[in-house]
């Protein structure tokens, strides 16, 4: 499952802008107030609805993955995600005669945005939804934009903080502390107990290496999206061979049920290839402002489909800890404050 990020968003759809005004990207200011700028791109009717579309498919990720490891362990599963996803991704490249680079620089680069944004992440949320409900993953896994903000900051001269950001990245972290306050076990075992308390720190490292990829990933802008998401997906799939070989020996597990089939088939082909497609869709109509509305909705889908289908429960903690973060995130996006900056503005 692969979560959007701020920062690689809005580079590649400047960078759009770009080509279609015959300008230098660069040149582009990236918080500019411009009513041509894509950023101010106004959500419609199909926009919400793709927009939800998606959200449901990377919250179905969760609880795809919940079913799965029923009968698959973590790397095993995560391998048949990437490398079924691939194969659909490739075939979406030959449809759309995509020109495939040789340099084997920009295949080293691949190599390393697909640990980063496939490998680890998905290795480390698989793992910890192990030990701790789906829903509870996905309200961790929605601090990746707080993550991808700061790794930015640090790693970027472009991308720096500003009050507001660092409020709202505060804010989220506070949320952050609510959620992993008093970690909820699946088991009562007490010698999960450990096992139960570092899984949500598991999602969390998945989160900043979302973060990293976000960074990383500006060096791909002018690449096709589905070309960087079909090599991203092989490389890990290659990567992940040989860990699933040793850890996991799968030759000796039983045969998955026929459930647990689906499910596999569901978080590669739905949760994985097509949200890759619909996520730069989504881009490219409606910009990367309004597609950072899908943080907020991820959670709301995987805890809405694992009460309703997997019988999980949540603390009061984890909901109060997710609506924190929340208003961290809307503080970081500013749409909040600028509509009512607006609204005063026109009652003056």
């Amino acid at each position: 499952m692969m979560l959007p990020h701020e920062t690689k968003t809005r580079r590649l759809e400047l960078d759009e802008y770009a080509n279609s005004r015959r300008i230098c990207g660069p040149s582009v200011p990236p918080h500019s107030t411009s009513k041509t700028r894509p950023n101010g791109a106004q959500m419609d009717g199909k926009s919400w609805l793709m927009l939800i579309v998606l959200s449901i498919l990377w919250g179905g990720s969760f609880f795809f993955t919940e079913i799965a490891l029923v009968d698959l362990p973590p790397f095993t599963l995560v391998l048949c995600r990437v490398a079924i996803a691939s194969l659909i991704l490739w075939w979406a490249v030959l449809l759309r005669n995509v020109s495939i680079p040789r340099d084997p620089t920009f295949w080293g680069a691949i190599a390393v945005m697909g640990a980063l944004n496939n490998l680890v992440p998905f290795s480390l949320i698989v793992w910890g939804q192990t030990h701790i409900a789906s829903g509870l993953a996905a309200i961790l896994n929605g601090t990746t934009p707080l993550f991808t903000i700061i790794i930015a900051h640090i790693a970027t001269d472009t991308e720096k903080l500003n009050l507001r950001k660092a409020a709202g990245v505060l804010i989220g972290f506070v949320g952050v502390l609510v959620v992993i306050g008093m970690p909820e076990a699946k088991t009562s075992v007490a010698t999960t107990d450990l096992l139960s308390t570092l899984a949500p720190c598991a999602v969390l490292l998945a989160a900043i290496s979302y973060g990293c990829a976000g960074v990383y990933g500006r060096r791909f802008s002018s690449t096709s999206p589905i070309l960087t998401a079909a090599g991203m997906t092989s490389a890990s799939s290659l990567m992940l061979v040989p860990l699933a070989a040793v850890v996991d020996t799968p030759w000796h597990l039983p045969v998955p049920s026929p459930t647990t089939i689906m499910a596999v088939l569901g978080i590669a082909a739905l949760s994985t290839a097509l949200a890759y497609i619909l996520y730069f869709a989504i881009l490219k109509r409606a910009g990367a402002s309004n597609l950072l509305l899908v943080t907020f909705l991820i959670p709301v889908s995987a805890i809405l489909l694992g009460v309703g289908f997997l019988g999980e429960t949540l603390l009061v903690q984890h909901i109060v800890g997710m609506g924190v973060i929340g208003v961290g995130l809307a503080v970081i996006d500013g749409r909040i404050r600028n509509l009512l900056f607006s609204s005063a503005h026109k009652q003056v």
